[in-house]
């Protein structure tokens, strides 16, 4: 408390309550300390500090503001473990101290403010002043990836053009991939085929040996010849109309990028920039005035 003094609490009060709070910590010469990791010293210095906010706002004079202060710490020493019954008694027998310090209705004030903080609330201020707190803290380290550094604005690309070549670069890819799916229905097909007709070939050489050769033969070769027939047919036909499709799907898709084409924004050219930059520039704008003064004459 040496450090505290009329100017001192005057300061403490003009500050808002963070730098308040700071500045109190300091002229009460304690060592700085975490708000959370310590929330007991955090709780006395918000009590202290609400002493000062408290003396000031009821008209106290500063040398009174210091004696509230002192008053408060001595007042939270004293009745630390203290019953409800002895913080009254001991609160009593310090405003009977501090009779000379304090003129009556001050001290009548300061009576009311801790019977209506303090004592109100006593269990509570024992509860945090008195116990030790269990303190389960968990410590993430999180890394943070900044980003990339960019490139230069000289190498960048109108937002417009980006937009067209990235439209342009969509329909080139769906244009590709329409072709690698025929490719892969192609193949399919083609096995399919395979599959379907060593089918039916088996079907009939089983027909071939379970009946009489000279009766069958004719009729199971016309029977396979039509079934591979019918076979190459459908999956010819199904090829056909896939085939068809995707013609028309890559005509529209080179359609839509021949329009994209024709209307393609076109990019600022290099020499137009620097003359634009160059006419928008003060001595510029100077040089074309007295151009056109002289002109005039």
């Amino acid at each position: 408390m040496a450090l505290l003094t009329p100017q001192g609490v005057k300061e403490v009060f003009q500050f808002q309550r963070p730098q308040g709070r700071e500045h109190l910590r300091r002229l009460l010469n304690w060592e700085e300390f975490d708000d959370l990791r310590d929330a007991r010293q955090s709780i006395l210095l918000d009590t202290l500090y609400d002493s000062v906010i408290f003396a000031v706002g009821k008209g106290f004079p500063w040398v009174e503001v210091v004696e509230v202060v002192k008053f408060t710490e001595e007042l939270l020493r004293e009745t630390k473990g203290c019953s409800i019954t002895e913080a009254v008694t001991i609160l009593g027998n310090k405003l009977r101290d501090y009779q000379k310090q304090f003129n009556v209705t001050h001290l009548l004030a300061l009576c009311d403010y801790f019977h209506n903080t303090f004592i109100r609330h006593y269990k509570l201020f024992q509860y945090v002043l008195s116990q030790d707190r269990e303190v389960n803290l968990t410590v993430t380290h999180v890394e943070v990836c900044t980003p990339p550094q960019p490139l230069p604005l000289a190498e960048g690309t109108d937002r417009d053009v980006w937009r067209h070549e990235q439209q342009v670069a969509e329909l080139s890819a769906e244009e590709a991939q329409k072709r690698t799916n025929l490719l892969l229905l192609r193949e399919a097909l083609c096995l399919e085929q395979e599959h379907m007709l060593q089918k039916a070939l088996g079907g009939d050489e089983v027909a071939l040996t379970s009946q009489p050769r000279q009766t069958l033969r004719r009729e199971a070769l016309e029977h396979l010849v039509s079934e591979a027939i019918r076979i190459q047919i459908s999956c010819l036909q199904e090829l056909l109309q896939y085939e068809i499709q995707v013609a028309f799907d890559i005509l529209d898709l080179r359609l839509q990028k021949k329009t994209l084409n024709l209307n393609a924004p076109l990019p600022l050219l290099p020499s137009l920039t620097g003359q634009l930059a160059l006419e928008d520039s003060p001595k510029a704008t100077k040089a074309n005035k007295g151009k056109k003064s002289k002109a005039k004459k």
